[in-house]
């Protein structure tokens, strides 16, 4: 039998069957470009392109931008102005943000936010027009370029942003300090009229993700089960991918949520959910739910498990036990995609050392095949 592809073992694992290897892939937006790169792509390890299937537009909403010092700390304010009044956030920039792709810096650290447009009550009516006055626009073009760019060497997803009450918790309103459920507790008919804005805003959205020619639809959720606890993720995350769900379904796609978090306390309930992948899922120490009790919990569900950022600061020895340690948890392999990164840059050696363990992880895997991968790397 050929061979597969790349892009042939990674579908083949995400739609439950079995591939002739483990898939393993890089996303673009970490990946270094260069000699380490190019000989890990030819030893097996593909790449993931993330791209939006829509453009949209705020009417009747001006936004601008300008920098300004806050506490001594240089910052971009972006302010947006509506009929019904103004709301501003301010938003810190690591050097080199904008220089690197995706909104990178050269360390690979975000932007974040040290200001957050909702600060008091009276910036939920503003940001609840804004949200009622957002079209969304079909637009397929940057998944058809990365497409025809990649190939069969990875695999392309449409990209959405934050799920209706996570867009509260992570983006707008923000975690720290427990600021979301002092919201949550002192503002609740506010929070909820929001949340019920932004569910109903985002039909539209997951209409046009579900028509876009990517095989996988990511919802772009960091669930972790320390900030959304299950009374939360019950009611506001599940009815939201079920809704979500149904219309990728039924265009014979598969929809995949990122939940790189802890979620051992919601296990249960991610069990119930129509998620096709559970992707970034980590292993301990960085998660607490190993990932052979995941495959074994989610009996209908695909794994793509994420790298943890953790051991590969301890080096190419501590990947390469902890790589196989992972293997012999998993047996026989089905059902899961390893994720080299999926928020940090990683160094040539742990990315090599990695596809030295995976590389040669046929299916299915056996105690004495992985054994045997061990003993040609000592």
């Amino acid at each position: 039998m050929a061979e597969m592809t790349r892009y042939e073992r990674i579908m083949t694992a995400s739609r439950k069957n079995r591939a002739d290897k483990l898939p393993f892939f890089h996303f673009w937006r970490h990946s270094q470009i260069g000699w380490a790169e190019r000989e890990c792509r030819n030893r097996g390890m593909g790449m993931c392109w993330v791209r939006p299937p829509y453009i949209q537009k705020m009417h009747d909403v001006e936004m601008t931008e300008k920098q300004v010092v806050d506490s001594g700390v240089n910052v971009l304010r972006r302010t947006y102005t509506t009929p019904v009044g103004s709301i501003w956030c301010d938003e810190k920039r690591a050097r080199g943000t904008e220089q690197w792709h995706a909104l990178r810096s050269w360390d690979d650290i975000a932007p974040w936010q040290t200001q957050r447009l909702i600060k008091g009550p009276e910036d939920y009516k503003v940001l609840k027009y804004m949200v009622e006055n957002t079209e969304y626009i079909a637009d397929y073009y940057p998944i058809e370029q990365a497409m025809d760019w990649l190939g069969d060497d990875g695999v392309v997803i449409d990209a959405l942003p934050h799920s209706p009450m996570q867009m509260l918790m992570i983006d707008w309103i923000g975690s720290e300090g427990g600021r979301f459920y002092i919201h949550h507790a002192k503002y609740p008919d506010l929070v909820e009229e929001l949340y019920q804005a932004v569910s109903k805003n985002r039909d539209a959205m997951y209409e046009i993700a579900a028509k876009s020619p990517a095989p996988v639809t990511a919802c772009g959720d960091n669930v972790d089960g320390v900030l959304v606890n299950p009374r939360l993720f019950e009611k506001y995350f599940m009815p939201e991918y079920e809704k979500e769900a149904k219309l990728i379904h039924d265009q014979g796609k598969l929809m995949c949520v990122h939940m790189d978090g802890r979620i051992g306390n919601i296990k249960h309930l991610v069990a119930k959910t129509p998620i096709d992948i559970i992707e970034a899922l980590h292993a301990p120490p960085m998660g607490d739910l190993p990932i052979g009790e995941a495959l074994s919990l989610f009996k209908d569900k695909v794994i793509w498990t994420g790298y943890p950022g953790s051991v590969y600061t301890l080096g190419p020895e501590a990947v390469k036990k902890h790589a196989l340690d992972l293997l012999r948890d998993v047996l026989p392999g089905d059902r899961l995609v390893f994720e080299v990164s999926t928020e940090n840059i990683v160094s040539n050696e742990n990315m090599r050392m990695l596809t030295s363990v995976l590389e040669n992880a046929t299916l299915p895997l056996t105690t004495e095949k992985i054994d045997e991968i061990e003993r040609s790397l000592s």
